[in-house]
């Protein structure tokens, strides 16, 4: 099988993707963040015989000598990569900038340079804004709802442009809301999991009404693998998503009922979007993914939820719940 190179590999979705390819028999590079420690994020809970399996690069997205050092001798590269926090990114965008765009940007480069034989950019539905119309297919238009967003899509256009000025075959990959095992506190399944586990029974959450289209993590992984193994999907803009929506507030007491009914959500105010930032509803459609590729999803919505909860129970040590995790 081929070798291939996954940034961003020491984080949630990163690190289960890694291990899904690993499962398919390719020989896997891992781009972790440097740092220090010498920790491997995500990658360090895995067991000793799967992490000695995998060849490990520690950088910084932000290096283009490092990048490129990285991407050499990889076949393809799923370039995951970047900062996503959303609340953060209203007060530290300059480090948005240079760690989606000009990250981004690394990865392009280096691969026209390295003739790399194809590159999967990850994008977010964030990119879309609260949806014109429903569900919402890769032809909605863009609103950068957020720092975080409007760099997501300045990177998208960055691999469109490359595509289209240098032939270069990248796909455009955009998973929809995303959650299991390995999520941090900052994502509402984790937080309101986390703070059930601690035994809260006020369970702090921001706004309620929006509405958002979730996949379990290793339906996610399967369609990154989807896409980068089909031969119709280069220089295509391609969602990931279950064509389902819940509300925050019926998650929350779908996940309340299950660990502790006698529990109640309180509004924290620190946790409100501003007004016009807030993205109302997400619905995404997963008609092209189907159509190009041959990914359908493995996992119901009830099972995600429960293989999460379970893997939490006995991980709570990853988790601070007295704090808002920004």
């Amino acid at each position: 099988m081929k070798k291939v190179l996954v940034t961003g590999a020491d984080g949630f979705i990163g690190s289960h993707l890694v291990e899904s390819l690993m499962e398919k028999g390719y020989e896997v590079k891992a781009f972790v963040y440097y740092n220090s420690f010498g920790k491997w994020g995500w990658l360090d809970t895995l067991p000793k015989e799967k992490q000695k399996e995998i060849e490990i690069f520690a950088g910084d997205i932000r290096d283009p000598n490092g990048v490129r050092t990285a991407m050499k001798g990889a076949a393809q590269v799923f370039h995951l990569a970047a900062l996503i926090a959303i609340p953060f990114s209203y007060h530290s965008p300059d480090s948005y900038v240079d760690t989606n765009i000009k990250g981004t940007l690394n990865v392009l480069q280096a691969a026209r340079d390295l003739g790399t034989e194809k590159i999967m950019i990850t994008s977010t539905s964030e990119v879309y804004g609260t949806a014109q119309y429903v569900p919402i297919d890769e032809k909605h238009p863009f609103q950068g709802q957020s720092p975080y967003s409007a760099t997501k899509i300045g990177a998208d256009r960055l691999a469109e442009s490359f595509y289209r000025s240098f032939q270069l075959p990248v796909s455009i990959v955009r998973p929809f809301n995303t959650f299991g095992p390995r999520q941090s506190a900052r994502a509402v399944i984790p937080t309101i999991i986390s703070q059930l586990l601690a035994g809260k029974e006020e369970i702090k959450l921001g706004a309620l009404s929006p509405v958002r289209d979730f996949n379990y993590v290793k339906d996610t992984a399967a369609g990154f693998i989807a896409i980068a193994e089909s031969f119709h999907t280069v220089g295509q803009e391609i969602n990931i998503a279950s064509q389902r929506e819940i509300s925050i507030g019926d998650l929350a007491e779908t996940i309340i009922s299950q660990i502790n009914p006698k529990a109640r959500i309180v509004c924290d105010e620190r946790r409100l979007r501003p007004d016009k930032s807030e993205v109302g509803r997400l619905l995404g459609s997963n008609a092209k993914i189907k159509e190009l590729t041959d990914w359908k999803q493995q996992y119901t919505f009830a099972q995600g939820i429960a293989a999460t909860i379970e893997w939490m129970r006995q991980n709570m040590q990853y988790y601070k719940t007295d704090i808002y995790n920004v």
